[in-house]
């Protein structure tokens, strides 16, 4: 099947990828004359920063995703498809797809990661990843379910494991969508089950190190873990999952913990890239990129983002942290790089075959590129109702100011005025009214039936 884009002689960019890497770099580009293929395996933006609250029925799936084409109507010239990657061909210059084969000038991945579940079929299987759109809503109706389930539970063990929730990994997800749960635990549950007794669910946050949020200050990490204990969330440092069965998480030690609800924020990783594999390093398979988010022996390939590995920034000399604001800075620089290197190197015609295939492959020093360096703009993490963490170099703090400084920022980054308006009059309905109007279980009523007979977590 032919992705049906006209050949030109103008220079084609095709992105893979409409994360935040890949839109920062196609709204820099936008002004320019070259072909702008995107593709992407949905055909939306997705906000995953606030993905924790469709989870948590405090958003609509339409607050936090985009739609592209209605993003790109009136650009002349954009293409989107929607498909999958198969493989990439650095010589010839090809890019093989779910939809057929398409030429490229340059390409660029921002593919971003997946759930990394180290290598356990019975997590995998049965797990709740918080990765995208569709693991938010399999985790909201799963919850969902599981509570009219435990109404009319038949015993005491039953009911416990369909309201304990375990979580595994403290990091920014995890400790977000902790204190989300805690939220709906004591605001919403009595008074949607009022002959439920509450006090049979329980939170866990489950951390392989030694404190939660490890990627900030230890200072930050334990204030945290002060405001975790004080909404009942019950914490559990350095402790490793290894296995799920018969509805129990299982511990390294032998532990076990009854539960239904697995929620998985434990680590990410990138999909392996047939034609790409001698340039994906050993940490989570990201492809490791030189100064200029070129992929390491190659000319023409470029990789941003999360799935992009750089040793060369002397302030991160063990790669970039995984952050939106990282991607959207690798993007916008990429385009001014694109736009110098389009300028001064030849550009094969569209039906020419490429003879050197060293020319294709090897790449060229470009001293008038622009080489990436971060600067940290800080980070942000929220736990539950009125309480947040920010650190910027020496700058720490936590609390209510926090709180409303993590609620303007992520407003800010929302795209479109009507997201942003949507998103904002949600939040002040949630916050004074104590509630959560997203209550609902959409799905395959078949699917549940299944997972109600202990064929899921």
């Amino acid at each position: 099947m032919p992705l049906n884009i006209p050949e030109t002689d103008t220079p084609r960019i095709v992105i893979v990828g409409g994360g935040f890497a890949g839109l920062a770099l196609i709204r820099a580009l936008r002004r320019t004359p070259y072909q702008l293929v995107l593709i992407d395996k949905h055909n939306y933006h997705m906000f995953k920063p606030l993905l924790y609250q469709v989870a948590s029925s405090a958003l609509n799936v339409g607050d936090i995703a985009f739609p592209f084409r209605k993003m790109f109507q009136g650009w002349k010239n954009l293409y989107f498809r929607m498909a999958y990657i198969e493989g990439v061909d650095p010589v010839g210059q090809r890019l093989s797809t779910t939809l057929g084969n398409i030429r490229y000038d340059m390409l660029v991945l921002a593919t971003g990661c997946v759930p990394n579940f180290f290598g356990i079929e019975t997590i995998q299987r049965n797990a709740l990843a918080m990765s995208n759109i569709t693991d938010a809503l399999n985790i909201r109706n799963r919850v969902l379910r599981n509570f009219e389930i435990a109404v009319t539970a038949a015993s005491e063990a039953e009911r416990i494991s369909r309201l304990n929730v375990v979580i595994v990994g403290a990091g920014a997800s995890g400790v977000e969508i902790a204190g989300a749960l805690s939220e709906m635990r004591r605001y919403v549950m009595p008074r949607d089950y009022p002959r439920l007794d509450i006090s049979h669910m329980h939170i866990y946050l489950i951390e392989g190190q030694s404190r939660v949020l490890p990627a900030m200050t230890p200072r930050t990490s334990e204030q945290a873990l002060e405001v975790l204990h004080r909404k009942g969330i019950q914490v559990m440092l350095n402790r490793k999952v290894v296995d799920w069965k018969e509805s129990h998480v299982v511990f390294e030690d032998g532990e076990t913990i009854p539960t239904y609800n697995l929620i998985w924020t434990s680590g990410i990783k990138c999909s392996s890239i047939p034609g790409l594999e001698r340039a994906a390093g050993r940490r989570g398979a990201r492809l490791q990129v030189d100064a200029f988010n070129r992929v390491e022996g190659f000319d023409r390939l470029f990789a941003i983002g999360d799935v992009a590995l750089m040793h060369a920034d002397p302030a991160f000399p063990n790669g970039h942290p995984q952050l939106a604001r990282v991607a959207i800075s690798q993007g916008q620089l990429l385009a001014r790089n694109l736009r110098t290197l389009l300028q001064n190197v030849p550009q094969p015609k569209a039906s020419a075959a490429i003879d050197n295939a060293s020319a294709a492959t090897q790449p060229t020093e470009t001293p008038s590129l622009t080489r990436f360096r971060y600067h940290n703009y800080g980070v942000l993490a929220t736990v539950g109702r009125n309480r947040a963490f920010f650190e910027w170099k020496k700058i720490q703090f936590g609390g209510f100011f926090a709180w409303m400084t993590w609620s303007l920022v992520h407003i800010m980054f929302l795209l479109g005025i009507q997201g942003k308006l949507k998103v904002f009059w949600g939040w002040v309905w949630n916050y004074f009214g104590h509630d959560l109007p997203i209550r609902l279980m959409i799905g395959s009523y078949e699917r549940q039936r299944r997972e109600d007979g202990n064929e899921g977590a």
